[in-house]
Protein backbone atom coordinates (compact mmCIF):
# COMPACT_ATOMS: atom_id res chain seq x y z
CA UNK A 1 0.00 0.00 0.00
CA UNK A 2 1.35 3.46 -1.15
CA UNK A 3 -0.29 6.46 0.50
CA UNK A 4 0.87 10.34 -0.67
CA UNK A 5 0.94 12.70 2.19
CA UNK A 6 0.12 16.57 1.76
CA UNK A 7 4.17 17.27 1.26
CA UNK A 8 4.14 14.87 -1.56
CA UNK A 9 6.62 12.71 0.21
CA UNK A 10 5.45 8.94 -0.48
CA UNK A 11 5.54 6.36 2.38
CA UNK A 12 5.30 2.52 1.83
CA UNK A 13 4.19 -0.17 3.44
CA UNK A 14 2.39 1.68 5.97
CA UNK A 15 1.09 -1.00 8.74
CA UNK A 16 -2.13 -0.81 10.61
CA UNK A 17 -1.48 -0.61 14.20
CA UNK A 18 -3.84 -2.42 16.83
CA UNK A 19 -6.20 -0.59 18.75
CA UNK A 20 -4.23 -0.67 22.29
CA UNK A 21 -0.98 0.40 20.32
CA UNK A 22 -2.63 3.55 18.97
CA UNK A 23 -3.94 4.45 22.44
CA UNK A 24 -0.30 3.60 23.66
CA UNK A 25 1.00 6.04 21.13
CA UNK A 26 -1.72 8.45 21.72
CA UNK A 27 -0.81 8.51 25.69
CA UNK A 28 2.51 8.47 25.03
CA UNK A 29 2.73 11.60 22.71
CA UNK A 30 3.58 9.85 19.71
CA UNK A 31 6.97 9.17 20.60
CA UNK A 32 8.14 5.79 19.39
CA UNK A 33 10.73 4.05 17.20
CA UNK A 34 7.72 2.91 15.07
CA UNK A 35 6.83 6.64 14.15
CA UNK A 36 9.95 8.02 12.76
CA UNK A 37 8.16 11.01 11.44
CA UNK A 38 5.48 13.51 12.56
CA UNK A 39 4.56 12.60 8.10
CA UNK A 40 3.73 8.88 9.32
CA UNK A 41 1.54 10.07 12.42
CA UNK A 42 -0.13 12.47 10.29
CA UNK A 43 -0.85 9.75 7.86
CA UNK A 44 -1.51 7.02 10.50
CA UNK A 45 -4.71 9.48 11.32
CA UNK A 46 -5.58 10.60 7.82
CA UNK A 47 -9.48 11.98 7.84
CA UNK A 48 -9.82 8.18 5.42
CA UNK A 49 -8.04 6.17 7.39
CA UNK A 50 -10.14 4.49 10.88
CA UNK A 51 -8.82 6.37 14.17
CA UNK A 52 -9.54 6.65 17.34
CA UNK A 53 -11.57 10.40 17.95
CA UNK A 54 -9.69 12.18 20.70
CA UNK A 55 -11.72 14.54 22.66
CA UNK A 56 -10.47 16.42 25.69
CA UNK A 57 -11.34 13.55 27.93
CA UNK A 58 -12.76 10.67 25.78
CA UNK A 59 -11.06 8.27 23.14
CA UNK A 60 -13.36 6.72 21.05
CA UNK A 61 -14.20 4.12 17.73
CA UNK A 62 -17.39 4.30 16.44
CA UNK A 63 -17.96 2.71 13.22
CA UNK A 64 -21.43 1.74 11.46
CA UNK A 65 -22.18 -0.07 8.61
CA UNK A 66 -25.32 1.77 7.29
CA UNK A 67 -27.45 1.26 4.52
CA UNK A 68 -29.92 3.36 2.60
CA UNK A 69 -32.31 2.09 0.16
CA UNK A 70 -33.20 4.08 -2.88
CA UNK A 71 -37.20 5.26 -2.48
CA UNK A 72 -39.11 2.49 -4.12
CA UNK A 73 -36.13 0.55 -4.63
CA UNK A 74 -35.50 2.53 -8.18
CA UNK A 75 -31.96 2.15 -9.79
CA UNK A 76 -31.34 5.74 -9.87
CA UNK A 77 -27.69 5.47 -9.26
CA UNK A 78 -25.70 5.65 -12.49
CA UNK A 79 -22.02 6.27 -12.18
CA UNK A 80 -22.08 9.89 -12.43
CA UNK A 81 -24.82 9.74 -9.69
CA UNK A 82 -22.33 7.43 -7.62
CA UNK A 83 -19.53 10.28 -8.17
CA UNK A 84 -21.62 12.74 -7.40
CA UNK A 85 -22.75 11.57 -4.31
CA UNK A 86 -19.02 10.40 -3.25
CA UNK A 87 -17.77 14.68 -3.64
CA UNK A 88 -20.99 15.30 -1.55
CA UNK A 89 -19.80 12.63 0.87
CA UNK A 90 -16.49 14.19 1.21
CA UNK A 91 -18.29 17.97 1.82
CA UNK A 92 -20.19 16.42 4.76
CA UNK A 93 -16.80 15.26 6.40
CA UNK A 94 -15.16 18.38 6.06
CA UNK A 95 -18.45 19.93 7.73
CA UNK A 96 -19.34 17.39 10.69
CA UNK A 97 -17.30 15.03 12.71
CA UNK A 98 -18.54 11.93 10.43
CA UNK A 99 -15.82 10.51 8.24
CA UNK A 100 -16.46 8.03 5.21
CA UNK A 101 -14.32 5.13 5.61
CA UNK A 102 -16.11 3.15 2.24
CA UNK A 103 -19.16 3.66 0.12
CA UNK A 104 -20.14 1.17 -2.03
CA UNK A 105 -23.35 1.98 -4.19
CA UNK A 106 -25.61 -0.57 -5.86
CA UNK A 107 -28.13 0.61 -8.66
CA UNK A 108 -30.89 0.84 -6.06
CA UNK A 109 -29.09 0.93 -2.38
CA UNK A 110 -25.79 2.27 -0.51
CA UNK A 111 -23.56 0.68 1.56
CA UNK A 112 -21.43 3.05 4.11
CA UNK A 113 -18.72 2.47 6.36
CA UNK A 114 -18.99 5.90 8.52
CA UNK A 115 -17.11 6.73 11.65
CA UNK A 116 -18.29 9.53 14.07
CA UNK A 117 -18.19 10.39 17.72
CA UNK A 118 -20.34 9.99 20.85
CA UNK A 119 -22.06 13.34 20.97
CA UNK A 120 -24.03 12.32 17.16
CA UNK A 121 -26.81 9.75 18.16
CA UNK A 122 -27.30 7.18 15.11
CA UNK A 123 -30.32 9.24 14.44
CA UNK A 124 -28.98 12.20 14.08
CA UNK A 125 -25.90 10.76 11.47
CA UNK A 126 -28.90 9.10 9.54
CA UNK A 127 -30.67 12.35 9.25
CA UNK A 128 -27.57 14.59 9.06
CA UNK A 129 -26.23 11.98 5.91
CA UNK A 130 -29.82 11.31 3.91
CA UNK A 131 -30.77 15.33 3.85
CA UNK A 132 -27.75 16.12 2.84
CA UNK A 133 -27.01 13.85 -0.21
CA UNK A 134 -30.47 13.83 -1.41
CA UNK A 135 -30.72 17.99 -1.60
CA UNK A 136 -27.59 17.70 -3.68
CA UNK A 137 -27.97 15.22 -5.32
CA UNK A 138 -31.39 16.90 -6.49
CA UNK A 139 -29.82 19.56 -7.65
CA UNK A 140 -26.53 18.02 -9.37
CA UNK A 141 -29.00 15.11 -11.22
CA UNK A 142 -32.53 16.96 -11.84
CA UNK A 143 -33.35 13.37 -13.64
CA UNK A 144 -33.39 11.36 -10.24
CA UNK A 145 -36.46 13.68 -8.67
CA UNK A 146 -38.59 12.80 -12.03
CA UNK A 147 -37.92 9.10 -11.19
CA UNK A 148 -39.39 9.40 -8.04
CA UNK A 149 -42.33 11.06 -8.17
CA UNK A 150 -42.65 11.22 -4.14
CA UNK A 151 -39.66 13.97 -4.17
CA UNK A 152 -37.69 11.63 -1.74
CA UNK A 153 -34.45 10.08 -2.88
CA UNK A 154 -34.34 7.75 0.04
CA UNK A 155 -37.19 5.28 2.29
CA UNK A 156 -37.89 6.39 5.95
CA UNK A 157 -35.96 3.13 6.94
CA UNK A 158 -32.67 2.32 7.20
CA UNK A 159 -30.08 -0.34 8.41
CA UNK A 160 -27.40 0.17 10.62
CA UNK A 161 -24.62 -2.05 12.23
CA UNK A 162 -22.14 -1.64 14.88
CA UNK A 163 -19.10 -3.08 13.31
CA UNK A 164 -17.09 -5.32 14.92
CA UNK A 165 -20.52 -7.41 16.76
CA UNK A 166 -20.62 -9.41 13.73
CA UNK A 167 -17.58 -9.01 11.46
CA UNK A 168 -14.67 -7.14 11.64
CA UNK A 169 -14.05 -3.71 10.26
CA UNK A 170 -11.67 -5.32 7.19
CA UNK A 171 -14.58 -7.40 6.46
CA UNK A 172 -17.44 -5.04 6.51
CA UNK A 173 -14.88 -3.17 4.42
CA UNK A 174 -14.47 -5.63 1.62
CA UNK A 175 -18.30 -6.12 1.45
CA UNK A 176 -19.25 -2.34 1.23
CA UNK A 177 -16.79 -2.13 -1.68
CA UNK A 178 -17.04 -5.04 -3.31
CA UNK A 179 -20.86 -3.63 -3.84
CA UNK A 180 -22.32 -2.47 -7.29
Amino acid sequence: MTITAKNSNTISNVCILSFHTLYCLIEGGGNSPMLASKEKWCILFSPWMTSISAKAITRSLLLYHLVFPAKYRRKVFSESVENTLRDVCVGISERYEIRFIEIGVDEDHVHFLVQSVPSISITQLVKTIKSITARQLFRIHPEIKQMLWGGNLWTSGYYVNTVGQYASRDVIEKYVAGQG
